[in-house]
């Protein structure tokens, strides 16, 4: 089960997953495979651990560590929506995060 931000309990959905992957990815030389790898170990690493509920926000950070990986324009995509930027100087601090990474 994934316990959402507002508390409410929903079965884990692999598609849900994918899809938000895909989006964030969309125009971007990804192979819908790599996307997949992640969703599969998103859910190994949650079978492993033995939780039978897992957050949203332990989804959506593993989803950003390995869109960060993969391409930086879809982990700040992401990241967009996801930590909900309420204008344009948050965005920004994320960038200057990845390019200090470099």
């Amino acid at each position: 089960m994934v316990i959402k931000k507002d508390g409410r309990r929903e079965p884990f959905q692999r598609q849900k997953v994918l899809t938000g992957l895909m989006k964030a990815c969309e125009k971007r030389p990804i192979p819908v495979s790599v996307l997949e790898q992640v969703v599969d170990e998103i859910e190994r690493e949650a079978r492993r651990r033995g939780d039978a509920e897992i957050t949203s926000r332990q989804i959506g950070e593993r989803i950003m560590e390995a869109l960060r990986g993969i391409d930086e324009v879809a982990y700040v995509r992401f990241a967009s929506v996801y930590r909900e930027f309420r204008d344009l100087t948050a965005l920004l601090g994320e960038v200057e995060k990845l390019v200090k990474r470099e």
